[in-house]
């Protein structure tokens, strides 16, 4: 044994030379299986090692991976992988949406996979870096069970070529991260702030009056149009409740927050508008198209518009 005390280090010669060597006390040969177990070895990776030894280093095949190779070969993965990020309607999707949408389709194969031939492709996705945040005030989750618990809203701007300066609101909700408003305007005030709930109570509760989102929480920073008197007595009208996030605490409106940076990604990073009215219908139609189509992994690559028909659905009806 070696000095340290450890495992003593395999050598097939050795071992088989030991194998055939008798006990000075019996007379009878140790045997490999008695010379493994000494070693802390299987007796088939010792006649692997055997074999392979047994061939010359510059005919041994290369080393691969074991297993199955899956639903396609590589060559024909990557093609798939090229075929689904070209026919999504959306840009910077990372690997694991990739292999969702390939598991949509019917082809099935590890996500590490996917990753691997991403990479070696140059097809993976750009990434942001960052530095590593401490412990936060709003430590645990802000997502809620089912729908229409908890919207959240914000705002962000963009320019128009024609018309300036635009301030575009949001509205998300925190169950199925669906966009439930969206809405553009020169102005940012608290009138405009208040357009994207109320096409969210139109669309989710059937209805435009006192009480009608009873119960509903609205998750929203520190904004004066958020703060405003008007804005708060339209909520309470409605029967919402004001959920304010901390301050300096942008995690605590993360919903919304995350809802905004896909809509500069796919859409307002990447499009330009003449007139608010252009931009409108644009996004108009990203919200259609971001409900129907997203891919949310934590809804296991559902989109929004399915999380929320599958929570309906599994909704008994009353008697």
């Amino acid at each position: 044994m070696p000095a340290g005390g450890g495992r003593p280090p395999f050598c097939v010669e050795e071992a088989e030379q030991l194998s055939r060597s008798a006990s000075p006390g019996t007379g009878k040969r140790y045997g490999m299986q008695r010379v493994c177990r000494i070693f802390g070895l299987a007796r088939s990776t010792a006649y692997y090692l055997k074999a392979r030894e047994a061939v010359p280093p510059e005919q041994r095949p290369a080393p691969r991976k074991r297993g199955p190779v899956g639903a396609a070969t590589d060559e024909e993965l990557v093609g798939h992988i090229r075929r689904v990020l070209s026919e999504s309607p959306f840009t910077g999707e990372g690997y694991r949406k990739v292999w969702a949408r390939l598991r949509h389709q019917g082809i099935r194969t590890a996500a590490e996979r996917v990753r691997r031939l991403m990479r070696e492709h140059r097809l993976q996705a750009p990434r942001r870096g960052g530095n590593a945040h401490g412990p936060k005030a709003h430590d645990g989750t802000i997502t809620t069970e089912e729908p229409d618990t908890m919207w959240g809203t914000d705002m962000t701007t963009t320019v128009t070529t024609g018309e300036g300066t635009v301030h575009v609101f949001v509205a998300v909700d925190h169950c199925t991260c669906e966009c439930v408003g969206l809405h553009a305007a020169k102005g940012g005030n608290r009138f405009e702030a208040l357009e994207p709930l109320r096409q969210g109570v139109r669309e989710h509760f059937g209805d435009f009056g006192a009480g009608v989102a009873e119960g509903l929480a609205i998750r929203h920073d520190h904004g004066s149009n958020y703060l405003s008197d008007d804005f708060q007595r339209e909520l309470s009208f409605l029967g919402m409740v004001s959920s304010p996030s901390f301050v300096r605490e942008p995690e605590g409106n993360g919903c919304a927050e995350r809802f905004i940076r896909t809509l500069k990604e796919q859409l307002l990073w990447v499009r330009s508008f003449a007139t608010v009215a252009e931009l409108v219908e644009a996004l108009g139609e990203f919200k259609r198209l971001y409900n129907e189509r997203w891919l949310i992994g934590r809804h296991g690559h559902r989109p929004p518009s399915q999380v929320r028909r599958d929570h309906s659905g599994s909704v008994p009806a009353a008697a």
